[in-house]
């Protein structure tokens, strides 16, 4: 088995799935650690689609038990199996979904966090306090913005770009300061800059400044 894991770039993985296509032997299964993209899609640039599977681990995989299971249309229901009972001897638990754009784990995050990126843009609270909000007030382990800076601002958008494309559903769209801020090359934790600044390893509110000249 093959575990891809390379940035949420359409190009990139079909290229690589039609190099492991053509090197792996024949009973190779190829999966996907995509976030978002189509399992068929990628499967169907494979001569074994009935062999690729999506396998979504959640970040940070060290400590995050979840494991999304995609089927692509083509994925047999004993390669399937096989990545089931994979991921249960990986001390993972497995959920088996659809393939259809952002799967179930960020087909429902991701409109979060745009909208709390759009609360920002718009004025109705800052970061902290949007981020103590969804920590104090929804019990989530951290703030949808804090969230996005460890995801990635880069790979937000990319996501929401795929949820806007295969639903074509403006929904979706990606709030504009999100554009501007993946623009300028603040990607969050691995840029050093976000919505919080990690400079040192220390995590800091983001002077807002540029937030107002661009929000």
């Amino acid at each position: 088995m093959v575990i891809e894991a390379a940035t949420e770039n359409e190009h990139i993985k079909s290229d690589l799935f039609r190099n492991l296509d053509k090197y792996c032997s024949e009973h190779t299964v190829l999966a996907s650690n995509t976030s978002s993209m189509s399992i068929t899609t990628i499967g169907a640039v494979t001569k074994r689609p009935g062999q690729v599977i999506g396998m979504h681990f959640m970040n940070p995989v060290s400590v995050m038990k979840l494991v999304e299971v995609i089927r692509g249309y083509a994925t047999t229901d004993a390669v399937t199996k096989f990545v089931m009972e994979l991921s249960v001897r990986l001390d993972k638990v497995p959920v088996e979904v659809n393939d259809y754009p952002g799967f179930v784990a960020n087909r429902i995050l991701m409109p979060m966090i745009n909208e709390a990126i759009y609360s920002l843009f718009e004025g109705v609270a800052g970061i902290e306090d949007m981020d103590t909000v969804m920590k104090l007030g929804m019990a989530h382990p951290m703030g949808s913005l804090q969230l996005a800076d460890f995801i990635g601002l880069d790979v937000c958008l990319s996501i929401l770009k795929v949820l806007q494309d295969g639903f074509g559903n403006p929904k979706y769209a990606p709030c504009p300061l999100l554009i501007n801020m993946v623009e300028a090359g603040n990607h969050g934790v691995k840029s050093g800059s976000g919505f919080y600044s990690y400079s040192n390893g220390i995590k800091e509110v983001k002077v807002s400044e540029s937030l107002k000249r661009h929000g």
